[in-house]
């Protein structure tokens, strides 16, 4: 929980490096709060709270790829790659998943 809540004190620090750890951390958070706002609105008959919730932690999801792609080396710009149908998604999640690399462009390892 801690690092999703990092993420969310960072929401708009495109800035630096976040671990990999971190990154899929945040990302779990998310899938759970969102299937439970998912499953609040589907009792409600609504999806209002879901898309609340989507467009509030959307700066911050951006935010925190955008560090993780640093982390591997790239610039946040790389999320772009994500539109391209099927094909820009396997590559994104790919290039997410990779390993740290040490000191680089955008600051020391944070391992």
């Amino acid at each position: 929980m801690n690092y999703f809540i990092d993420a969310l004190k960072k929401y708009a620090d495109f800035s630096g490096r976040a671990r990999r750890k971190e990154y899929w951390m945040f990302i779990l958070f998310y899938l759970i709060f969102y299937i439970a706002f998912l499953v609040v609105d589907s009792l409600l008959g609504t999806m209002f709270l879901t898309l609340i919730f989507s467009l509030v932690l959307l700066v911050p999801s951006i935010s925190i790829a955008a560090r993780r792609l640093h982390d591997t080396g790239r610039t946040g710009w790389w999320q772009l790659i994500g539109l391209i149908p099927l094909i820009g998604a396997i590559i994104l999640l790919v290039f997410l998943v990779q390993d740290s690399h040490a000191e680089n462009a955008y600051g020391p390892s944070p391992k």
